[in-house]
């Protein structure tokens, strides 16, 4: 067994002017004309110089905690785990500005630490950005968001990744929540008047796992009838304030009960090694109501721009349609609890390059807590593919465990 590298957590501070129309986020620098980005860099000790880095990035979390970026920079790797402009709060998040984000941190790495290669590696909600950024990086299309207000992204410059790792990754955030949006809600200012016949967590409920294909089939068309009604209301509220024309341009929203998916109830619905019952965020029946839950509070750009499955511009297939030069590697992990069995074949059929492998890791939960043999596979997954692709320099690559 190799000794793993002692590693230095370096901070990093990006800022850039960029002045909004209005203030969409509490705070110094979202008021002041400016956005200020903070990550970490993990330089490991004995090999301060590499060619290569390895960039995390996820539209809202902060993943410098999470166990492979640690295992990275403990294997010799440098890593960068980058912040975007909505840390730890989603609200008001707006996947056209993360995506420039991420392009701030990818120009850093190359142009003033002078890697001359960089990897996206795009893990749970950061591997559909890490698609969305390639994809726009190869080929730029949007000048607009998807509440129709101008955000350029061709003439940003950004620079396209050398390689793309989508890992324990969905679709999207916009797909992804439609698949957890519980179809009983009615009333969406009422989240106590439901629709018994689609209410999986009451005991009442009619319907049983296993699940009939037909309820299945009736349970997806109402999640997705939900989406919609939610975004003809945003887009007409938001047309309601532009008439008005009396300075209030944005408004926020609760979204009721988002964490209802069959799936985790009924081990028989797209089946893999998850456990029954369960989701990554614990029992599924009160993730389903608890303040965490996905999407629970949005503004209605937001809504539009990273949940709604019909106007994001960031849905996972679409961007890998767009990607046709990159190496993309794909590791799924075969007892994800929070990542569906149907979403790495879906990705992997889209991508346009025909650089591209999926690999299954067999018995991996989607955070690899407690799992060092799923874990240690997963790098040297990652190792293997990188020397493979010429995205690690011989001299530089470590020796697997």
């Amino acid at each position: 067994m190799d000794q793993p590298f002692e590693f230095d957590r370096i901070p990093i501070i990006l800022q850039f002017p960029e002045t909004p129309k209005f203030t969409e986020t509490y705070g110094f620098a979202g008021t002041q004309g400016f956005v200020a980005l903070e990550g970490q860099r993990f330089v490991p000790r004995g090999s301060q110089h590499s060619n290569t880095v390895y960039i995390f990035m996820h539209p809202s979390s902060t993943l410098q905690l999470l166990p492979m970026p640690a295992a990275l920079a403990s294997a010799g790797l440098h890593v960068i785990c980058a912040g975007s402009r909505y840390p730890k709060n989603d609200s008001a998040l707006i996947m056209e500005k993360v995506c420039f984000d991420l392009s701030q941190y990818v120009k850093w790495a190359k142009e003033t630490c002078a890697y001359k290669k960089v990897v996206l590696v795009g893990w749970s909600g950061g591997g559909s950005l890490s698609l969305f950024y390639q994809s726009q990086a190869e080929n730029p299309t949007i000048t607009h968001t998807a509440a129709g207000d101008e955000y350029d992204l061709t003439q940003a410059r950004m620079i396209p990744a050398d390689g793309v790792v989508f890992i324990a990754a969905h679709l999207s955030r916009a797909e992804t929540l439609t698949e957890w949006l519980d179809p009983s809600v009615k009333d969406e200012l009422n989240p106590d008047d439901r629709d018994l016949e689609l209410d999986i967590y009451d005991p009442d409920c009619p319907n049983k796992p296993p699940f009939s294909k037909d309820f299945v089939a009736r349970f997806r068309a109402a999640q997705r009838a939900r989406s919609r009604r939610i975004t003809e209301w945003a887009e007409a509220m938001l047309a309601t304030l532009k008439a008005r024309n009396n300075g209030e341009v944005e408004r926020g929203f609760v979204v009721h009960r988002t964490m209802c998916d069959l799936r985790w109830i009924d081990a028989s619905v797209d089946p893999n090694g998850r456990k029954p019952n369960h989701c990554y965020l614990g029992d599924p029946r009160a993730a389903n109501s608890a303040p965490a839950g996905l999407a629970r509070f949005s503004s209605l750009r937001s809504w539009l721009s990273q949940w709604s499955i019909d106007k994001s511009q960031a849905k996972g297939p679409a961007c890998a349609a767009r990607i046709l030069h990159t190496p993309v590697l794909q590791i799924e992990n075969q007892a994800d609890d929070a990542v569906p069995a149907t979403h790495n074949p879906a990705i992997y059929a889209a991508l346009a390059t025909s650089d591209k492998e999926l690999v299954s890791i067999q018995g991996a939960s989607h955070y690899y807590l407690g799992q060092p043999a799923q874990l240690r596979q997963c790098i040297d997954t990652l190792l293997d593919w990188s020397r493979r692709k010429n995205l690690l320099a011989a001299q530089e690559a470590p020796v697997s465990s």
